[in-house]
């Protein structure tokens, strides 16, 4: 498995999760990441993209000054930050990666070619 996501579960409404994608790509820093989600009867879509050094974000509209995206490279995981969660934020949350150069992101799902499992946020009202 070359990007393992963890860390979802159930929260209340305004509550707080960290969810984790756990990577076996070398070298991890060379890979541009973006986190999706998919929620019942819905298409995917983007939610927010570092940069392989971690000095580029972008975010999705819905979660800005909500979701924080951070990386640490030397332990090859990525940290999604979800605060002040909703009931429209329940969805299965997926990692992706990517070659890219040093400052480049992508909102585009067809953008990148390596996939998690996903994992499952539940936040009730």
């Amino acid at each position: 498995v070359q990007l393992q996501a963890s860390g979802g579960g159930f929260v209340q409404t305004g509550g707080s999760l960290r969810v984790s994608c756990a990577a076996s790509i070398r070298p991890f820093g060379n890979y541009a990441v973006g986190w999706f989600r998919q929620a019942p009867g819905k298409e995917r879509e983007f939610v927010t993209t570092i940069s392989g050094p971690g000095r580029v974000r972008d975010y999705a509209n819905s979660v800005k000054g909500r979701f924080t995206i951070s990386r640490d490279n030397a332990e090859n995981t990525v940290y999604l930050q979800m605060n002040s969660l909703k009931p429209e934020d329940t969805a299965v949350y997926y990692c992706a990666a990517r070659l890219a150069n040093s400052g480049e992101i992508y909102r585009r799902d067809d953008s990148y070619t390596i996939w998690g499992q996903g994992t499952q946020v539940t936040v009730s009202s």
